[in-house]
């Protein structure tokens, strides 16, 4: 089954947020995690949301971060405030990210492109971003004992190198963050492939987690799959994978290895013509532009 991601999965996970950005909140015997903490835009809504699945939101003790995306992580400095003594679950390569006010900046600009969709549930609450420290870095085979539910941690690179998936063997429940692409449309079978920092690795780390037994599929963005439409999610995101990069190929063969024409005329054919595409323009380029620098870089387009 495809449902939005929002309301309760089982008796031990509730979606919080915003199905956009939702945040899992995942509640074994004596602990309870939070995984990705969305944009901080939606901070406020994610603090009473917290109150309202869990009685108070300091009953909340882990914050799990999938990866370095200001739209994954960009909650956690309005809820420090608010949680003393919350731990910080992530990559240890983010701290290094998070200490770069370029970065720190970058994620703001890119935050308040946004803004006005939210304005109202901002109000006149400070939702900066700004640094914060990992107080609990993980990384492959990693295990947090939640009470009766254990968390193992999976590295998978490719979307971004310090991507983290979150697996729970007895509910059988995968949170792997945007490294497995993003659903496109409640009826459509469309991928929206999201390898940004290794082709091969994204593939490699997509064919690691589909090996796993998973029975609950929590996406990043809009959707969580169960039972058999796991298994065909992963073989289409797969296929959808690999068909990606072939596009990339020909409309880099159009434009004779023109990187920057090559983005320019991807956008216009496959973001604005065809309108499929659920994701704000300027992040959509953004991330194009990294995805056909990867491409031309693997098959010779451009040396170094």
């Amino acid at each position: 089954m495809k449902i939005l991601a929002q309301g309760k999965i089982n008796d031990y996970c509730h979606v919080i947020g915003h199905i956009g950005y939702p945040a899992y909140i995942v509640q074994g015997h004596y602990k309870n995690m939070m995984i990705d903490a969305g944009i901080n835009l939606l901070a406020p809504k994610y603090y009473t949301d917290l109150i309202a699945t869990l009685g108070d939101a300091k009953n909340l003790d882990y914050a799990a971060i999938t990866h370095s995306h200001y739209d994954h992580l960009g909650a956690i400095p309005y809820l420090l405030k608010k949680i003393p003594g919350l731990a910080i679950v992530a990559a240890e390569r983010i701290q290094q990210l998070l200490s770069k006010q370029s970065v720190i900046d970058f994620m703001t600009h890119l935050s308040n492109i946004q803004k006005p969709l939210f304005a109202d549930i901002i109000g006149q609450e400070d939702v900066s971003l700004y640094s914060f420290e990992i107080t609990m870095p993980v990384k492959e085979g990693d295990t947090i004992d939640l009470g009766g539910l254990i968390c193992k941690v999976y590295e998978v690179p490719g979307h971004t190198r310090d991507s983290l998936a979150y697996y729970f063997p007895q509910t059988k429940m995968l949170c792997p963050g945007e490294a497995v692409g993003v659903p496109q449309g409640m009826d459509e079978q469309n991928v929206q492939v999201e390898f940004l920092s290794s082709y091969e690795d994204y593939y490699s780390s997509l064919e690691k987690m589909a090996s796993l037994e998973v029975k609950i599929l929590c996406h990043a963005h809009g959707f969580v799959y169960t039972d058999d439409d796991v298994v065909s999610f992963f073989a289409t995101s797969l296929k959808a994978t690999e068909q990606y990069k072939n596009l990339l190929l020909e409309y880099l063969d159009k434009v004779n290895g023109d990187i920057d024409q090559a983005i320019q005329v991807i956008t216009q054919e496959e973001y604005d013509k065809k309108g499929t595409i659920h994701q704000e323009r300027n992040a959509y380029i953004s991330n194009l532009t990294a995805q056909v620098k990867l491409i031309a870089k693997d098959y010779q387009y451009i040396k170094g």
